[in-house]
């Protein structure tokens, strides 16, 4: 018994973690530049709500994830007008993006509530599902999006660590006035890590209506967003520690699913909370590291180009 509960969890902490991975990736490389984007729920929103969209039209899943990316990308753009065009208070437009993506998420979805679809294809490691542990289990049964996390964050390591573009990012974080002052243009690094952060968000919102439950309700992602971001201090704003959270995120949720499972003699309203109260538990244990992790620029104005 508690073999089959260590494999569900450590299975469910992998699929629920994936979408936790990739909207922490985005929010990472966002928040390296400077800005804070509290809207990230609304962007999970829209992009669960077009991939599931496209998907049932056109009944093909990856259309819908490559939907649900342009979206993501699309609907950051416009925040980025907002807060690094016309210099808004990130704060402030951060929560009216995200009533903005629910909006536009329940728009969207009206028409597909409810509805099923067959969702991405899962693929399995042959050599791999003849292990005796894994035997019987989804475990190395997942969707490309899942074996494409950990590569993405290493990607993203690679992006923000490795290259100019990143370190020009990481330098506008800091101090967008230096960055100016050494020839870099702050706004469009801005606009461009805001796009990537919208691709990665809108595929994060895409795994969960078409690979994780393979419908549509409004407000599905139930506060992921949130918890993407206080993954963000949990790993440090560094994409590699964010594999780690993710995973013991999505532990917190696949704990719950099969506690529940297996009629656990608790509240299933308390177990509901689990991933809240460690979403809780780090912003309280972290929050004194914020100060020294946290790029020194995060969420002010910059006005250099006037």
């Amino acid at each position: 018994m508690i073999g089959v509960l260590l494999r569900g969890v450590l299975a469910g902490s992998i699929l629920s973690g994936t979408l936790l991975l990739y909207a922490t990736l985005g929010e990472v490389i966002v928040e390296r530049s400077g800005i804070v984007n509290l809207g990230l729920e609304g962007i999970l929103l829209i992009g669960a709500s077009v991939a599931f969209a496209i998907a049932s039209v056109t009944g093909s899943a990856y259309l819908g994830v490559l939907a649900a990316a342009a979206a993501g990308g699309i609907a950051m753009l416009l925040f980025g007008y907002l807060v690094v065009g016309r210099r808004a208070n990130q704060l402030a437009t951060g929560l009216a993006m995200m009533f903005f993506g629910m909006g536009v998420s329940a728009l969207v979805g009206k028409s597909f509530v409810g509805g099923v679809i067959a969702g991405l294809p899962k693929y399995r490691v042959p050599w791999l599902s003849y292990l005796p542990w894994v035997k019987g289990s989804t475990l190395f049964n997942w969707d490309i999006l899942v074996y494409l996390a950990i590569p993405v964050a290493v990607l993203a390591w690679w992006l923000l660590f490795r290259t100019r573009w990143g370190l020009g990012v990481r330098a506008v974080g800091e101090s967008p006035t230096a960055a100016f002052a050494a020839g870099r243009r702050p706004e469009l690094l801005q606009y461009q890590a805001l796009f990537l952060g919208g691709l990665l968000g809108g595929v994060a919102g895409a795994h969960l209506s078409v690979s994780l439950t393979m419908t549509w309700n409004e407000g599905m992602t139930s506060g992921r967003g949130f918890i993407a971001i206080a993954l963000v201090i949990f790993s440090k704003w560094h994409p590699l520690r964010a594999i780690v959270g993710a995973i013991v995120f999505g532990g917190a949720e696949a704990l719950q699913l099969q506690l529940q499972a297996q009629g656990a003699q608790v509240s299933p309203f308390l177990l509901d909370m689990l991933p809240y109260i460690l979403t809780l538990a780090v912003l309280i244990a972290w929050g004194g590291a914020r100060r020294s992790a946290a790029p020194a620029g995060l969420g002010r104005t910059f006005y250099g180009t006037e």
